[in-house]
């Protein structure tokens, strides 16, 4: 008999994101459910209060959560572990949770056969024994899917110059805006590295930004052959094509998922650092890619002889530990 896996999703953008990136790699060997969960004024309550319950979902608007219940069910976030550890306890402690990163204060890993973790994160969750430790986040970014979506993407770009170089900007960090020095600096490693190999630049940037940064950047490239994607542009977005045909890539560390993604494509990435703007934990994921061969810092005097060691997807590493849980 087949076996089924439940994934709950919510209304946090970035774990559904993940989610899907390891529902991708399962592929067929699981027959996949995808349960969307809606929240009510209670879903803000901590999990030691909402417990195993389904108390903080509109169970209305949410999709059905009765039996007959999955061999496993996928939780992606906080307020879904209770979710999950309801199914559960209604399964007769037969269905199985993976949790996707640590629960709030670890409330509800009795539950849970294991959690993901990325390694810059704190040192005593990557030691418990529940946990799976993975470098960065899942994606839906599989380097053998690139040259597909590349040329879905290559004619859009065929009358720019080569070398193409995406750059794929960020900026604040936790509601603290991105500094105008910081995306001054990035315009110097963007010119500095155009002027070197020539050809056009492909940019995106995200809401993050801010709009003085944004314009520091967009301003001093202006006389560089681009392809130019501002956040919220009433066209489609370009990432995946960005990703697909980028002959190096430049991204600033800010964002895991978008480190990760430009890791998964086998393409050169160049990460920005920054001055003095990423957090402790952002600079030792952006040091872990480094170290481990999936990128190099931009500035670093051999940036542009940089070849990747190998590619980045943790979304294979965790399907494959969620398929050796339901044997």
């Amino acid at each position: 008999m087949e076996k089924t896996l439940w994934v709950l999703l919510d209304d946090r953008r970035g774990s559904v994101g993940q989610a899907k990136g390891i529902i991708e790699a399962l592929g067929d060997r699981l027959v996949v459910v995808e349960k969307q969960i809606i929240y009510n004024k209670w879903a803000s309550l901590p999990n030691w209060i909402r417990g195993r319950s389904l108390m903080g979902v509109n169970t209305k608007k949410s999709d059905n959560l009765s039996e007959p219940y999955p061999d496993i069910v996928l939780s992606t976030s906080r307020r879904t572990l209770s979710v999950a550890r309801h199914i559960r306890k209604k399964s007769q402690k037969f269905t199985k949770i993976v949790q996707l990163m640590y629960p709030s204060e670890g409330v509800g890993l009795k539950d849970v056969e294991f959690f993901i973790v990325p390694e810059h994160d704190d040192k005593a969750k990557q030691n418990h024994s529940k946990a799976v430790v993975i470098t960065g986040a899942p994606t839906k970014i599989f380097k053998e899917k690139i040259p597909e979506i590349a040329r879905q993407w290559e004619s859009v770009f065929a009358h720019l110059p080569r070398p193409w170089i995406s750059v794929i900007v960020g900026g604040a960090i936790k509601g603290k805006a991105w500094p105008e020095k910081e995306a001054e600096e990035l315009l110097y490693h963007i010119k500095n590295i155009q002027e070197k190999i020539g050809g056009s630049i492909l940019i995106t940037t995200s809401r993050r930004t801010g709009e003085k940064p944004q314009n520091i950047i967009m301003e001093g490239i202006k006389d560089i052959p681009k392809y130019t994607y501002v956040w919220g542009e009433n066209k489609e977005n370009p990432i995946m094509g960005f990703y697909a045909c980028a002959d190096i890539i430049i991204a600033t560390a800010d964002s895991v998922s978008m480190c990760c993604e430009a890791c998964g494509t086998g393409h050169p990435v160049l990460l920005y650092k920054g001055l003095n703007w990423l957090p402790k934990k952002h600079m030792r994921f952006a040091q872990s890619l480094i170290k481990e061969g999936y990128a190099q810092d931009v500035c670093s005097p051999d940036s542009l002889h940089f070849k990747p060691k190998k590619t980045l997807n943790p979304a294979i590493q965790i399907a494959k530990k969620i398929l050796e849980t339901v044997k």
